[in-house]
């Protein structure tokens, strides 16, 4: 078997998501009954991070150390990445050290590039193009919360971002009904649509308004309307997404059952009110633990001698 990264959600079928889906599950149960589960024992995991963050460092280093390896964090100051030294050099150089590399950067192509040249798997924790890991985790949240992957109607309520896009990559392999409410301008990427209504298992719609989106949905999910590197656009942004903010009213738009969905940070009082991201309909909060399980998953099924069964 050749080396595996995971770069976007929109390079695996369905057979190969699954899998992940089912060790990350397996993986979580041992951890809740304190088994140890050391698969990637003696192996080192470099965390390579140009933006800040709290879930995709913490999940991935805790993860790694308790599947019996290590995370290295590193920071751009260490690497000069592209401008110090060249993404071949540094891949090269880190293929020499780890066993495997998470980047959490801007650019999908640097993420890219990294893979074409490092010898060990490389796992996109996030750019501005992407969240795979993210979106990965959001699905074994559902399943584990009962909900048929399969025939989900999901309201995305706001930009039509990095995570959007990975949501939309998700409709590839899964027959989920995805309704995204965008403002004007901040549509998702317009190629992922397409792919997704000619060759995706799922069905995307676009709506102008979430009250047209959210109707009938079993999970819903919002994020910030102003992204890491976008704070200059944050007045602009707040007043192109007045009427967007999930509050009761909106939820009541969808049924007791739904499902609120938030891949953090979140700006209480923007994009969610207080209410219900602490409401019983929430599960934002088993979200971000799912990351660090889920992860786990992806670390043995790309690290790991044979892939890693469940």
């Amino acid at each position: 078997m050749g080396k595996i990264d995971f770069l976007s959600i929109a390079d695996f079928g369905r057979e190969e998501l699954d899998l992940i889906l089912d060790l990350a599950a397996t993986l979580k149960e041992a951890w809740r009954a304190g088994r140890s589960e050391p698969r990637l024992s003696g192996k080192t995991l470099a965390l390579i991070f140009h933006k800040p963050s709290l879930r995709t460092r913490v999940s991935f280093e805790v993860g790694v150390g308790q599947l019996g390896g290590r995370g290295l964090y590193i920071t751009d100051a260490e690497i000069g990445f592209g401008k110090r030294e060249s993404v071949h050099d540094i891949a090269q150089v880190l293929s020499r050290y780890v066993d495997g590399i998470m980047i959490r950067t801007f650019r999908q192509s640097d993420v890219a590039e990294m893979a074409k040249h490092a010898s060990v798997p490389v796992i996109n924790g996030l750019t501005d193009a992407e969240h795979p890991c993210q979106i990965l985790s959001d699905l074994f949240t559902l399943r584990e919360k009962g909900v048929a992957l399969d025939g989900m109607r999901i309201a995305w309520i706001g930009d039509g971002n990095n995570v959007a896009k990975s949501w939309i990559d998700a409709t590839l392999a899964y027959e989920i009904e995805l309704r995204l409410a965008c403002p004007e301008g901040y549509h998702p990427d317009e190629k992922a649509v397409e792919q997704a209504r000619t060759s995706g298992k799922g069905k995307v719609e676009i709506f102008d308004r979430p009250e047209e989106a959210i109707k009938g949905a079993r999970a819903i999910y919002v994020d910030t309307w102003t992204s890491m590197g976008q704070e200059e656009e944050a007045e602009l942004r707040r007043r192109a997404f007045a009427g967007y903010t999930l509050d009761r009213r909106l939820l009541g738009l969808a049924g007791e059952d739904a499902l609120v969905l938030h891949c953090l940070p979140a700006h209480r009082g923007e994009e969610i009110t207080d209410e219900v991201m602490d409401g019983p309909q929430s599960v934002v909060f088993d979200q971000a633990e799912n990351r660090m399980h889920l992860q786990k998953g992806i670390l043995v099924h790309c690290m790991a001698a044979g892939g890693g069964r469940p």
